[in-house]
């Protein structure tokens, strides 16, 4: 149970047979088909906030910190493409992420992960079949802290799993704001030239949110281009990321693990090349 951490009577997580449940999935399915993505103010209480941020202060100094140049697809440069094709484009990245392998069953981040309950919502909020939502089967992104300090954010990307959840644990002092671009490519279609025209600088498709601390927010990330903004002060940005992907077993390509995390396990070589699309990332 999570009484402990969330807050049951404004989302009813554990009631999925209450009619508050199925009125609190259609909300959220309303704001996923309008704007991709879905925040619920205040899903963890203060009570839960306080073992989370406490969680996330004794792992933070395991973080795998990384100073690189990536682009949207966390690939190699393609001398294939033309100068100037989203592919060559490279940005510098400043960020820090937990490996999930820091996270015990009985740390919040993971009970929440892991909870019987979560799961199914997520995937009623999301509208997707059983057999297409799943857990990502990754030791070490399936759950994670992201850890962003001063000067640092996160450059224009997409996600190798199909379905984000993140939640707000503690915001800097200042910037750190979500940016995104919904629903900019297709399992099918990469649409390079709508992702050109974001680096260049065209906005008009982005939006904006700020998370509060408390907030879970549902995002379609494998196809929605999306970056944080830097921060500044003294104070890190803590979210926990929680991640579900549409092919049973999938998991982080050997390449990107190795940005991230800074290794790789024998899982990821085993399961290298196991995607539901063909696309770049």
């Amino acid at each position: 149970m999570l009484v402990d951490l969330v807050d049951l009577g404004r989302y009813p997580i554990d009631r999925p047979d209450s009619a508050a449940y199925q009125r609190l999935i259609a909300d959220i399915r309303r704001e996923l088909d309008a704007d991709g993505c879905a925040v619920l103010p205040g899903f963890v209480h203060q009570g839960g906030l306080t073992q989370l941020l406490a969680e996330a202060e004794s792992v933070a100094p395991r973080a795998h910190r990384s100073f690189n140049r990536t682009n949207a697809y966390f690939t190699r440069d393609d001398p294939r493409f033309g100068i100037g094709h989203p592919i060559r484009r490279f940005y510098d990245r400043s960020n820090a992420f937990v490996p999930a392998d820091n996270f015990l069953p009985t740390g919040p981040l993971r009970r929440i992960y892991e909870y019987d309950g979560f799961l199914p919502f997520i995937r009623a909020a999301l509208n997707e079949p059983e057999d297409r939502f799943f857990r990502y089967d990754d030791p070490l992104a399936d759950v994670i802290l992201n850890v962003v300090e001063e000067g640092q954010g996160f450059p224009w990307h997409f996600d190798t799993n199909n379905f984000t959840v993140t939640l707000a644990i503690q915001n800097a002092e200042r910037g750190g704001a979500f940016e995104y671009a919904p629903n900019l490519r297709t399992p099918e279609h990469e649409n390079f030239d709508k992702v050109a025209a974001i680096l260049d600088g065209n906005f008009g498709a982005v939006r904006q949110i700020e998370l509060q601390p408390g907030d879970l927010q549902i995002f379609r990330g494998r196809y929605s281009l999306h970056r944080v903004a830097p921060v500044s002060g003294p104070r890190p940005r803590y979210v926990g990321i929680f991640s579900f992907v549409e092919a049973e077993g999938m998991c982080g390509g050997i390449e990107r693990t190795k940005q991230l995390y800074g290794r790789v396990l024998p899982h990821h070589l085993a399961r290298a090349g196991r995607r539901a699309d063909r696309l770049l990332d």
